[in-house]
């Protein structure tokens, strides 16, 4: 039942009208008519149910408890159940004056509660105080959502900025070595690869979780900064190193570290990101039995950060040409990885490695480097 249909009632507020009987909806909807109110009414429980879910929906409902087949308790605890219509706000309009009766109505979540017979000054006055607070309500929620859309925005922004940061810092050290072309997004797809197949394992996944799995891939371009502290004469050698030149090349990992960690003071408080990318700049070349450079940490003294770059990094040297080798076939990578097992590499996680290697592959020919 609709009780104004008026083109230019669409801008005034809505109040739904529930009530079994006729002469109550008529007195209570001439009286909310001639308030300046688009009325809409309903003589049971079901009716008044399926007008409050329309769309838009009634910004406020004056609703009768004693109704035959589903009494307004029941029709208000509906409501509440539903996300259309359960921030409607609810005025019961009831004979029933026990206080008791109140108590449970305003428990039920009802936002007021009004006895008959009525005061016609005194309803208007409750429906313009519970209408003006859900205008305000409408507005916080408005305004909220308009806010955490900009938060929601401003984070991927700066998340984009920080990736575009990272990748710009990591490239530098790469034009130090020119012939690692893809390099760094190879082996940032392999250790998020990696990480991600780890996450469920037994060992690993109190600390594999999505959170820090995306700092790691984040900070795995990183892993090499420090070479840009390595002398031309070493870093782009085509032959092999003497041995005081390689413990030069091997500070590239200290030098790696110390530049993350001066980048770290300027940050205000921890951040995992640095955390991560000091732990695979400073450790991706230690060893599963302790013979690695630059600590010679073993076993699980390693974190696992660097473990995993470890097999990304090592994988990918032995596939791709450099200034002082050729690459290896990938069928001989893999296996060299396997003989690694327990000795430069972690067992489980070369055995994941290994269990996947044609999706290590496919990232492989995908970001190829035509030399």
């Amino acid at each position: 039942m609709q009780l104004s249909t008026s083109p230019s009632d669409a801008s005034k507020p809505t109040v739904l009208i529930v009530d079994d009987m006729p002469d109550n909806l008529s007195m209570l909807g001439e009286l909310l008519l001639g308030a300046g109110y688009r009325v809409i009414a309903a003589n049971s429980g079901p009716a008044a149910l399926r007008l409050a879910a329309q769309n838009p929906p009634p910004d406020l409902i004056l609703l009768d408890i004693m109704m035959p087949g589903m009494d307004g308790y029941q029709v208000l605890d509906r409501l509440s159940a539903e996300s259309a219509t359960r921030n409607i706000p609810v005025i019961f309009v009831t004979a029933r004056d026990d206080p008791q009766d109140e108590e449970l109505g305003l428990a039920k979540g009802a936002a007021d509660y009004i006895t008959k017979p009525i005061r016609p000054m005194l309803v208007l006055a409750r429906i313009r105080t519970q209408l003006q607070a859900k205008q305000a309500r409408d507005w916080l929620n408005s305004r909220n959502a308009y806010l955490e859309e900009e938060a929601l925005r401003y984070a991927v922004e700066k998340e984009r900025m920080q990736t575009v940061s990272i990748r710009a810092l990591a490239h530098l050290a790469e034009t130090r070595d020119p012939e690692t072309g893809n390099h760094i997004l190879r082996t940032q797809s392999y250790v998020n690869l990696l990480a991600t197949l780890l996450k469920d394992h037994s060992r690993f996944k109190e600390i594999l979780t999505p959170h820090y799995i995306k700092m790691l891939t984040l900070s795995a371009p990183l892993h090499d900064i420090g070479k840009v502290g390595v002398p031309d004469d070493i870093l782009r050698k085509p032959g092999s190193l003497t041995p005081e030149e390689w413990e030069t090349m091997k500070t590239h990992t200290v030098l790696g570290r110390v530049a993350i960690e001066k980048a770290e003071t300027d940050a205000e408080g921890q951040v995992e990101f640095f955390k991560l990318a000091k732990e695979v700049a400073q450790w991706h070349h230690e060893k599963w039995d302790g013979s690695g450079y630059p600590d010679g940490l073993k076993g699980e003294a390693i974190p696992v950060s660097a473990r995993i770059m470890a097999i990304a990094d090592v994988f990918d040297a032995l596939i791709s040409r450099r200034i002082y080798k050729m690459s290896v076939m990938v069928h001989e990578a893999k296996d060299t990885i396997a003989a690694g097992r327990n000795i430069h590499f972690d067992p489980d996680i070369t055995d994941v490695f290994l269990a996947n290697f044609q999706e290590f592959e496919t990232i492989a020919h995908r970001h190829f480097d035509d030399l």
